[in-house]
């Protein structure tokens, strides 16, 4: 089956990871190991939501400006686009900050979707949605990414599942990817082998 688009993970797969979640749930007051932050956060009074929400925010600002691309991400991009392959960015991430990311590295993404627009990773929602927006098939679409909650997601959908190893937690999550690369551009590769069959 042909790959026909490619989304991307934002954090940890087009740019450098940064994020340091253990830490910033220890800011805001929860356990180091509690679980994912924007499910926690659903469950705090009106109060705790607003204080949680403005932590992560600081923290998010900061990821944009202090923000570096992964190696190969700037070219794979652009040999997608010479493809004629739509990319597609889904994020637990806000949609702002994901386009604020695009401007400052000079990078084109064809559609991004944030926390906003419905239901997070490991939800199928993000990725249908890319899918349907790129008039393509979940099983011609191909979802890279550096965490479980991005293979989950993929999976859910019917969509081809990398998973980017470029963390030490990462080989964790090895079980339920299709394919296992240490640099973005392998992708390509994975792309070619799919459309010449």
């Amino acid at each position: 089956m042909s790959i026909k688009a490619a989304l991307f993970d934002l954090d940890g797969t087009i740019t450098q990871p940064y994020f340091d979640f253990g830490a910033i749930r220890e800011e805001i007051g929860l356990p180091r190991d509690s679980g994912p932050l924007l499910e926690l956060m659903e469950k705090m009074t009106a109060q705790q939501r607003q204080n949680a929400e403005r932590i992560l925010h600081y923290h998010e600002d900061k990821a944009v400006t202090e923000s570096q691309l992964n190696p190969g991400a700037e070219q794979t991009l652009s040999k997608l686009r010479a493809a004629g392959i739509p990319i597609g960015i889904l994020t637990r991430n806000k949609r702002e900050n994901a386009l604020a990311i695009a401007r400052m590295h000079n990078l084109e993404f064809d559609a991004v979707i944030g926390r906003e627009e419905g239901p997070v990773k490991p939800d199928a929602f993000g990725v249908l949605d890319l899918c349907r927006r790129f008039g393509v098939e979940p099983r011609q679409a191909m979802l890279v990414g550096d965490y479980l909650f991005d293979l989950l997601s993929a999976k859910a959908a019917g969509a081809v599942a990398v998973l980017l190893v470029n963390h030490e937690q990462a080989r964790e999550f090895a079980e339920h990817a299709d394919y296992c690369v240490e640099n973005i551009a392998e992708t390509l590769e994975i792309i070619a082998n799919h459309n010449n069959q």
